[in-house]
């Protein structure tokens, strides 16, 4: 099983934009870009107040606290805007002039237009342009008061323009976001089912194998020690099958395992329906009369499906030389039958109409699933006097 990439398992805005050195900079350091908004106020009308107009340095506290105001617009847009805007009321009111501040007032109006609902923002906007308009218009001192009104209607209405248009790219890009944090964690749920589903496959591969292989050792032990002393020859038969068997055992559980450590490497190929004359042999050779009766069209070439049939047989035979009376023989039929495949194993138990295999048992359980994966099923239990496992496992010609 050949490992799978890691998956991020989440984006953020940063990954969703494209960013140059500079914007990517202001974008990780916010606090820099409101200083720079506020100096771009703060400098330019304190110098023109000192220099250009000094009989009006009442206007140096307003200019001050507008300067701090528009330090905190991102985290209270709406606060910095009445703010900025009563300012300027009073700066209209000191010295009949709104000039400068309009910039004060369009920086926070882009503030709320960016960051909260429209709802606000088109409130905010109409406060900000009535307001200070309503100002300049009721003092009949201003000069230039038609270009003082249309400077702060356009400063104003591109601000409003922009922050709408920056809070709606938010909002696409919010979504794009989430949508590929989702595809994220779909990707990395599919590999973790992906991983549990390899995990039970070789469960259900390492019980095959160590359950069959362990049987028939244990049987061949068995046999071995009984006759080692009438029949010296047959017990080392016996001794030189369990090394065999042992063997055949551990090049089968490194085929199944060896996968996990190293996914390019190559092993012999699985059993398949070609097999069952070798496996059949290995019963017998454990003291299990076995009878194979293969009848019909050959298997497909489907490796799969193969496996399948071999394990199912393999499962039943286990359970028949834990459980068989050994009274008669465990016939096998194995029938390429159109549409699909039957299997019959028939043992006879030790005691007629007993239970002695667990319905729920990990083997049993294994060859359902198995047979599940081609759309079949398996029925196991008692019949007369003897245990009997039926599979049907589905296949279609068109399929192969």
């Amino acid at each position: 099983m050949r490992a799978l990439p890691a998956a991020p398992t989440t984006f953020s805005e940063q990954d969703a934009r494209r960013l140059g050195p500079l914007r990517l900079w202001l974008w990780r350091h916010p606090v820099a870009m409101d200083w720079i908004v506020a100096m771009l106020f703060g400098l330019p009308a304190l110098v023109g107040t000192v220099v250009a107009r000094p009989q009006h340095l009442q206007f140096i506290p307003l200019v001050v606290g507008t300067t701090a105001a528009l330090l905190a617009r991102r985290r209270a847009p709406v606060v910095v805007l009445a703010a900025v805007t009563a300012l300027d009321v009073g700066a209209v009111a000191l010295a009949a002039t709104g000039s400068g501040f309009d910039f004060a007032i369009a920086c926070a109006v882009y503030a709320v237009a960016a960051n909260r609902p429209a709802r606000v923002a088109w409130t905010g906007l109409v406060a900000a342009m009535a307001v200070p308009m309503a100002a300049i218009l009721l003092r009949p001192d201003v000069a230039n008061r038609t270009e003082e009104l249309t400077s702060l209607a356009f400063l104003v209405l591109v601000a409003f323009a922009i922050g709408m248009n920056i809070r709606s790219r938010r909002a696409h890009v919010a979504q794009l976001v989430e949508r590929a944090n989702a595809l994220a964690r779909e990707t990395e749920q599919r590999a973790q089912l992906a991983t549990a589903e390899e995990r039970a496959r070789i469960a259900r591969e390492m019980h095959d194998v160590v359950a069959h292989s362990l049987s028939v050792m244990i049987a061949l032990a068995d046999g071995a020690a009984a006759a080692i002393d009438r029949s010296p020859d047959s017990a080392r038969a016996a001794v030189d099958q369990v090394g065999d068997t042992g063997r055949a055992a551990l090049a089968d559980m490194r085929r199944v395992l060896g996968v996990l450590r190293d996914g390019d490497a190559t092993f012999s190929p699985p059993p398949g329906g070609t097999d069952l004359d070798h496996l059949v042999q290995s019963f017998r050779a454990a003291g299990l009369p076995v009878t194979l009766t293969v009848s019909g069209a050959s298997l497909p070439a489907d490796v799969g499906l193969q496996l399948s049939v071999y394990r199912i047989v393999q499962e039943s035979l286990t359970n028949a030389l834990r459980h068989s009376s050994r009274s008669g023989p465990v016939t096998v039929e194995v029938a390429r039958e159109p549409g699909g495949v039957r299997i019959v194993v028939a043992s006879p138990l030790a005691v007629p109409d007993s239970r002695q295999i667990p319905p729920g048992g990990r083997g049993i359980i294994g060859m359902r699933e198995r047979a599940a994966i081609y759309g079949g099923s398996v029925d196991a239990g008692p019949s007369a006097a003897s245990w009997r496992v039926r599979a049907d496992l589905h296949w279609d010609e068109e399929d192969a």
